[in-house]
C-alpha cells in the first residue's frame, strides 16, 4: 500500500471507516473459518474493536493478558466484558527487569542500548551499526542523545513486551489454533505505520497471521465512535490519562508534556507510584533521561501546607 492510500483512508468519515473495518473483519473471520480471537487490553482502541467485531460475530472470544502492570481501573473494566479469557505471563515485571533490563525511550533505542551494553564477538558489526549507521543511513542507529545511556549502572532492554504480552498471546494461538484481531492503528508509531503500509489490515502472508481492522483509524475516530455508539469504556481516561498501557513502562515518557504519566500516577495511585519509583527503581532510570516525575507530587504537598 502507498502512503497516499493510507492518508486517503484516514480522511474518510467515520461511517465509511466502520463499513471498511467490518469488511476486513469478515474477510479475516471467514478466511480462518471463525478460528479467531480479539486481543483485548481494556483500553479504548481494543474496546471499540470488540464492539464492532461482536456486532458481526457475537461469540468471538476476547483475550486479555493480566501482566500485573495494568491500571486497577483497566482490570475492573475488563471484568465487566463477557467472554474474556485471562492469560498470565511466565515472568513478572520485576523478574523481567532483573534479567533483561528497563523499557525506556523506545523499543528501537532500547534495543540499540542493550546491544551496546552487552558486547560480544558475535555482535561487533551490530554494535558498529548502532554507533555509526549502515549503508541505508541511520537505520538501526542509536541516537547520539542517548549514547550516555550505554554506561548507566542498570540494564536497558526492549524485551519486556515480548515476554509479558506477546509470548502469552503466541502460546494461546498455538494451543487454540486461532488468529488475532488487534486494535492498533498506523498512527500509533513508526513501526505500526510501516507494518500497515506493508500488510494492510489483514496480514495473511506474514509468519504470524493477524488483523488490524482499525489500522487506518485516527484517535479522534475512536472517541467519536465511543460517543455516538455510547460505548462504555474504562474510567481511567476520565482521570487524565491519555494512554493506558503498562503502568510502569517508560517508553515515550520523555516526549510527554507535564504532568506526565508518572506525575499523574503520584496523584491518582500514590502506592503504585511509590512501588514503581522506589521499589522497582524506575526513579533512577527517569533521572538518567532527565524526566521530571516528582514535580506534581511536590506541588500537591505545597498546596496542602497552605
Amino acid at each position: 500500500m502507498e502512503y497516499w492510500q493510507l492518508k486517503q483512508r484516514q480522511s474518510l468519515p467515520l461511517s465509511a471507516k466502520i463499513r471498511l473495518s467490518e469488511m476486513r473483519i469478515r474477510e479475516f473471520y471467514e478466511h480462518f473459518n471463525g478460528d479467531v480471537y480479539l486481543s483485548f487490553s481494556g483500553g479504548k482502541d481494543s474496546t471499540v474493536l470488540v464492539d464492532i467485531a461482536r456486532s458481526l460475530y457475537p461469540d468471538i472470544p476476547a483475550v486479555f493478558v493480566d501482566t500485573g502492570l495494568e491500571y486497577p481501573e483497566i482490570r475492573e473494566f475488563v471484568k465487566t466484558i463477557k467472554n474474556v479469557i485471562w492469560l498470565k505471563p511466565k515472568m513478572n515485571f520485576k523478574e523481567v527487569l532483573e534479567k533483561y533490563g528497563y523499557p525506556v525511550i523506545s523499543k528501537e533505542q532500547a534495543r540499540c542500548i542493550n546491544d551496546m551494553q552487552n558486547p560480544t564477538d558475535k555482535n561487533i558489526k551490530t554494535r558498529e551499526t548502532r554507533l555509526y549507521g549502515n549503508k541505508n543511513g541511520k537505520s538501526g542507529m542509536l541516537s547520539k542523545k542517548w549514547h550516555k545511556m550505554i554506561n548507566v549502572p542498570f540494564k536497558i532492554s526492549d524485551r519486556c513486551c515480548d515476554v509479558m504480552k506477546k509470548s502469552p498471546f503466541k502460546k494461546y494461538e498455538r494451543e487454540s489454533n486461532s488468529h488475532g484481531f488487534i486494535g492498533t492503528m498506523a498512527g500509533d508509531s513508526k513501526y505500526r505505520l510501516q507494518a500497515y503500509l506493508k500488510n494492510g489490515c489483514n496480514a495473511f502472508t506474514t509468519k504470524r497471521k493477524s488483523s488490524t481492522p482499525l489500522g487506518f483509524w485516527l484517535e479522534k475516530d475512536i472517541w467519536e465512535y465511543i460517543k455516538t455508539k455510547k460505548v462504555k469504556y474504562s474510567k481511567i481516561y476520565d482521570m487524565g490519562y491519555l494512554r493506558t498501557g503498562c503502568m510502569f513502562c517508560m517508553f515515550g515518557v520523555h516526549l510527554e508534556k507535564e504532568p506526565n504519566r508518572f506525575q499523574l500516577m503520584s496523584k491518582t495511585h500514590p502506592k503504585l507510584y511509590d512501588y514503581c519509583i522506589n521499589n522497582l527503581g524506575c526513579g533512577k532510570v527517569l533521572d538518567a533521561i532527565n524526566v521530571n516525575y516528582k514535580e506534581l507530587q511536590q506541588m500537591e504537598l505545597k498546596l496542602d501546607i497552605k
